[in-house]
């Protein structure tokens, strides 16, 4: 929402691309490292650097967002940072 407002972007669109987006792309993860669950590191990293590049093409590709390739990567590189940061210090 932030960004969206910050650089004058459509927030429902974003926001709902965002969670469409992030129910595929984290049941991906979550199976990649439950299925390789002994090189976690490994998964758990190429996972998350193919969920980017996803992500940020789902947001790129649909009109409504109206976001150039650079701010869709942006993005999409923001929230993932900020839910693996989040995550990381959520008590498990």
């Amino acid at each position: 929402m932030v960004y969206s407002l910050s650089n004058k972007k459509p927030v429902q669109p974003i926001l709902l691309t965002s969670i469409g987006g992030n129910l595929i792309t984290q049941s991906f993860l979550w199976a990649v490292v439950n299925l390789f669950f002994q090189h976690y590191l490994i998964a758990f990293i190429l996972s998350e650097l193919l969920i980017w590049m996803v992500e940020s093409a789902l947001l790129y590709y649909i009109p409504a967002n109206r976001l150039q390739i650079a701010g869709a990567m942006l993005l999409s590189l923001g929230m993932n940072l900020t839910s693996l940061v989040v995550g990381w210090f959520l008590p498990v």
